[in-house]
């Protein structure tokens, strides 16, 4: 298995739902939502993209740095690396049913446990959605953490407990999904939530609790307050508000706020193991990787999966040790320029 071939049988897979372009930067698939592109103009999945594009990384070889840690410990997890799956949904409106529900699942749930790290499932207007994921972490024996849309908060509750009840070490909401049109016109209403509500959920819940979809410090605060485990410094992959600045932008400014107090993941452009470390030094915990795993998944189920997070554990060790850079818990920003 290499990477020409994953890519070329999810390029057939895909039918048009990802051209699989040589930069995956949102230009050719803008405004193709449902799809895998961007909401509108597609300018905040290009953000993303370019904010990473600009962080540049300090060439550093005079040093004692051979063999650097990447293991990260998260919700009480030893991953060997920083990086977890996103959740994504919706595979065959989303993606041309290029996977069903249950064979995507299965192949990031098990793809990732088989590299060492662990992945995420989804939710959407079909409850099926939710339990197929369920069934794809079932199988690896609770290793997976399932997202729920920011539905009405017992609802929420209820789902988070079977989470609990499968061994799941945590369970999330993703925030950023409110104005999600198709959850409301299927009777399954979204929206914001209140501090109070966030505290409810974390109240009546007993594992970690994470907040996707954070992009101001303002927010990570009021997360903080209300007692969430972890949050996801995230726009929805560009795909719930147009014009927002790419998550490298905000980073540093969430993570000033609220480093120390919470885990605080990221998602957003992260295309290569170098885009891994240039986040790290920003201020996140570890990263969530979308599409470069859906490409990996319908291009070569759960091997295919494994394959592309070992290529970006040797392109994150290959930046570590050409940046001097000794650890994956403490990156320091003066590795980038």
């Amino acid at each position: 298995m290499d990477i020409i071939s994953i890519k070329a049988a999810a390029k057939e897979k895909f039918q048009g739902a990802c051209r699989l372009c040589p930069v995956c930067n949102g230009i050719v698939c803008a405004g193709e939502v449902p799809g895998m592109g961007g909401l509108g103009t597609g300018a905040a999945f290009r953000h993303n993209v370019e904010a990473l594009a600009d962080c540049r990384l300090n060439l550093r070889t005079i040093h004692s740095v051979k063999n650097p840690d990447m293991s990260c410990r998260i919700f009480g997890l030893e991953l060997t690396l920083p990086i977890i799956a996103a959740a994504i949904g919706g595979i065959a409106m989303n993606m041309k049913s290029a996977l069903t529900e249950e064979e995507y699942d299965t192949a990031i749930v098990s793809g990732c446990r088989k590299a060492g790290t662990i992945g995420m499932t989804g939710d959407g207007p079909n409850p099926a959605v939710f339990s197929t994921g369920m069934v794809a972490i079932g199988k690896e024996q609770g290793w997976g953490i399932p997202i729920i849309k920011p539905r009405e908060t017992d609802k929420i509750v209820e789902l988070a407990k079977q989470a609990a009840a499968a061994g799941c070490p945590a369970f999330g909401i993703d925030i950023d999904a409110a104005a999600l049109v198709n959850m409301t016109n299927a009777g399954q209403p979204v929206g914001p939530k209140t501090i109070q509500e966030l505290e409810y959920i974390k109240n009546h819940t007993t594992i970690p609790f994470i907040v996707k979809g954070i992009m101001t410090p303002d927010d990570a605060e009021a997360c903080w307050q209300a007692g969430v485990d972890a949050i996801v410094v995230s726009n929805h992959g560009g795909r719930a508000l147009d014009y927002t600045p790419g998550t490298a932008e905000v980073l540093p400014y969430i993570a000033e706020a609220v480093k120390g107090k919470m885990t605080v993941l990221v998602d957003g452009g992260i295309r290569s193991g170098a885009d891994v470390l240039k986040m790290l030094a920003l201020g996140a915990d570890a990263v969530l990787l979308g599409r470069p795993l859906a490409i990996a998944a319908v291009g070569g189920g759960a091997d295919g999966v494994e394959f592309m997070i070992n290529k970006y554990r040797a392109e994150l060790s290959a930046a570590m040790t050409l940046t001097g850079t000794a650890q994956t818990n403490d990156v320091p920003v003066e590795i980038l320029w």
